[in-house]
């Protein structure tokens, strides 16, 4: 085998792999290019779980049509100026997003620069381009992609149903909601419309508790302690809730590094550790939490998704998050949940708290040797508490099945009235066991 370039379209539909693996992914990716573009209302739009039509409109600063021919090419953006990777304050920077959804569906770009008189559309199907059109738009981009892996067959069959697809898109878009609660964010499919949320007022932790009792509910907010750390050039601010406010997975638990929403396993760890003394290992808190670092201080380009962080000193990182936490806890003295409330019969939960497991009480019924104490009991026998053992039933003779078969009871020989003198000579009622039967 000899070696040669790939084709451009199939570069990039390899690169669209590691991107854009469902369209949640695509979701994830165009609601960040919306924020980067300063816009403050952002309206997202699914069908059939976005294998039909995933529409993502804006209103930020917009493109000329000489830009729009750019942001269809590989490796093409405007975050970064000076060329540095260390110092990145945008959440995309890589310009794979646009190509690599182009590569695999019908891609459709309509946008007007802020102050131009005209806007200009551009459409890319399976990774070939064509020419910029004029069209008619406000200020803003309007994003449509239609047919999603269409031209990759084998990722279309993988997708699960599209209830399932409009849940993950749905999470990407809160988690994005939450770190920027200036911004108006909307999602909607066929059926009605998911979630609104209107831009917050007021400053900065004002805003973020108002977003996340939108997205997370308002027993979060009822319950959510203040967090407000800072260690090395680095800040830790959000929200953790109460001990006693908890839930079976880590799913509430929300975690941003420079308004980035992430799922590092340090950060993860970290929050396990801070609540070790307060929870049972098998519940988790429900948490928000932000960190403000120095972008030199942070390595974001390491995951295909931007999943994934690392920092240059992790162990400050964990340091300031698990002693910022305990110290919030500590000052709301452990206080019980105001929704949830204290369950009957509990003493205060802090007696409690280096139980190894909490469980609730086992029903009568799936305690050992229920049954077999009922069936006894059923039966006849009594408890004997003395010697803990079995009495016999004081019945005199054994009890007959429900099911058996029994004759009539009577005092006397029944005779019938067609019966002859010869037959009943012959066959008398005689008495056996209590029971008369036909001799």
């Amino acid at each position: 085998m000899t070696l040669r370039l790939l084709p451009e379209t199939l570069v990039n539909r390899i690169a669209a792999g590691e991107v854009i693996e469902r369209p949640a992914a695509a979701v994830k990716e165009l609601v960040e290019n919306a924020i980067d573009a300063g816009a403050r209302h952002i309206d997202v739009v699914l069908e059939d779980g976005g294998r039909v039509l995933v529409s993502v409109t804006d209103d930020g600063c917009g493109m000329t049509a000489i830009e729009l021919e750019l942001a269809v090419e590989r490796h093409a953006t405007s975050k970064l100026p000076d060329d540095d990777l260390v110092d990145i304050r945008t959440l995309g920077f890589r310009g794979e997003a646009l190509p690599s959804i182009g590569a695999v569906s019908r891609l459709s770009i309509t946008s007007r620069a802020a102050g131009a008189e005209n806007a200009y559309a551009i459409e890319i199907e399976g990774g070939k381009k064509g020419a910029p059109k004029p069209a008619a738009l406000g200020t803003g981009t309007r994003i449509e992609v239609r047919d999603l892996f269409y031209a990759t067959p084998a990722r279309l069959k993988f997708l699960k149903t599209p209830r399932t697809e409009v849940d993950h898109a749905a999470d990407a878009i809160k988690r994005l909601a939450m770190a920027h609660p200036e911004i108006a964010f909307s999602l909607a499919d066929e059926d009605r419309t998911r979630f609104r949320y209107g831009s917050a007022q007021g400053d900065l932790l004002t805003a973020r508790l108002d977003r996340l009792s939108a997205v997370m509910g308002r027993e979060f907010a009822d319950n959510a302690v203040s967090v407000d750390s800072e260690r090395g050039g680095i800040r830790l601010t959000g929200f953790a809730g109460v001990p006693t406010l908890n839930r079976g997975n880590a799913r509430a638990q929300y975690l941003f590094v420079n308004g980035r929403p992430v799922q590092d396993r340090l950060l993860v760890g970290a929050v396990r550790g801070a609540y070790q003394d307060f929870l049972a290992r098998n519940r988790h808190p429900m948490i928000a939490l932000f960190l403000d670092v120095p972008p030199e201080a942070v390595d974001v380009n390491v995951h295909p998704a931007k999943a994934e962080v690392r920092f240059q000193d992790a162990g400050l990182v964990r340091g300031l998050i698990v002693g910022g936490l305990r110290r919030a806890l500590e000052a709301a003295g452990h206080k019980a949940s105001v929704a949830v409330g204290r369950r009957s019969g509990d003493r205060d939960r802090r007696s409690r708290a280096n139980w190894p497991k909490l469980r609730r009480p086992i029903r009568r019924r799936h305690r050992p040797g229920y049954w077999i104490r009922s069936t006894r009991r059923r039966r006849g026998y009594r408890a004997n508490r003395a010697n803990n053992t079995w009495l016999p039933p004081r019945r005199l003779r054994p009890r007959r099945s429900r099911w058996a078969r029994r004759g009539p009871r009577c005092t006397k020989p029944i005779s019938s009235p067609r019966r002859t003198p010869e037959s009943s000579s012959s066959t008398s009622m005689q008495p056996m066991n209590g029971w008369y039967t036909n001799a």
